[in-house]
């Protein structure tokens, strides 16, 4: 479990097939064979370890569900480590698992600070309300405003200079997580009594 909150910007240094390589350091601190780590929203386990670096496999559902497979070397990627019980839980419940891929539909300045709308899909805006928390590429984020298809987040400068949101462009495809508690809920209400 992940709470959306970055740690640090990791960078794709290679991508071979379905393994893929990231420069970073603080995330390295008490990682091992088999950790998790999110990136870009995506928990991924630990497959090889270097001192500045390391290794993923991404799968076949990981590729398909998220933006992962069109990254390359030089590519900017949020990373954070799981939660453990003696943090504090900033941010909200994020998993890793992606939903699906929105598409940023305008980047507008906003003082300091920016104003981005997302496409989302169509399936997965039932689980989005406003004020209600979504994770975009990783980054835990407050929903501002919702209009038919589209969210509205407000970034603060802080959010824009630590994670790659500050690099986005109308266009480009970002990873989102809805918010598992909607999930549940609408599951539990449209099942129909035996």
């Amino acid at each position: 479990m992940f709470s959306g909150i970055v740690e640090e910007l990791g960078e794709v240094r290679e991508v071979d097939g379905h393994r893929m390589r990231v420069g970073c350091r603080t995330v390295l601190a008490d990682a091992s064979v088999g950790s998790s780590i999110a990136v870009d929203g995506v928990c991924l386990t630990v497959v090889d370890l270097e001192p500045d670096a390391v290794a993923f496999d991404l799968s076949e559902e990981t590729l398909d569900r998220s933006n992962l497979g069109r990254l390359g070397p030089g590519a900017s990627v949020n990373l954070e480590r799981p939660v453990t019980l003696a943090t504090r839980l900033g941010g909200h419940i994020v998993q890793g698992h992606v939903d699906g891929i929105g598409r940023v539909a305008s980047v507008t300045p906003d003082g300091d600070g920016a104003t981005i709308r997302i496409v989302v899909p169509e399936d997965l805006m039932r689980y989005v309300v406003e004020k209600g928390s979504i994770a975009v590429d990783g980054v835990s984020l407050t929903v501002a405003g919702l209009d038919g298809d589209t969210v509205t987040i407000a970034l603060i400068p802080h959010t824009l200079a630590v994670t790659t949101l500050g690099r986005v462009a109308p266009g480009d495809p970002v990873n989102l997580e809805v918010d598992v508690i909607a999930k549940y809920v609408a599951r539990l209400t449209e099942r129909s009594p035996a």
